[in-house]
């Protein structure tokens, strides 16, 4: 699926089983919400802190897509374009740091 297969998806799940978009305010608080969430499974699972056992069965997989889902809802609610927005920014991080990445001494 690509993303803009992906938007339609979720706008056609609006429609189906939700009542309407959450205003952007509200979908901005819970994609701070999504974030912190797979923030705590990160720090705890691959970070120095330890994992809860009330933590240790989170799926990253589940976080992530539940992030990119509230990304999407904010994409279609503002009228992004989210592939062609992907695409651009893909285009331009490979132009822009390509060399600047090779030439890293951080890197190698």
């Amino acid at each position: 699926m690509n993303i803009s297969n992906a938007q339609q998806a979720v706008d056609d799940w609006i429609k189906t089983h939700g009542v309407r978009y959450f205003n952007e305010l509200t979908n901005m608080a819970q994609l701070t919400e999504e974030v912190g969430e797979v923030a705590r499974i990160i720090a705890r699972r691959y970070g120095e802190q330890s994992e809860k056992e009330s933590d240790k069965d989170k799926d990253l997989g589940e976080e992530l897509a539940d992030v990119m889902f509230v990304v999407l809802c904010l994409a279609n609610q503002t009228g992004v374009d989210l592939q062609e927005a992907f695409d651009k920014k893909l285009d331009i991080k490979t132009k822009r740091d390509h060399e600047r990445h090779h030439n890293n001494e951080k890197l190698k």
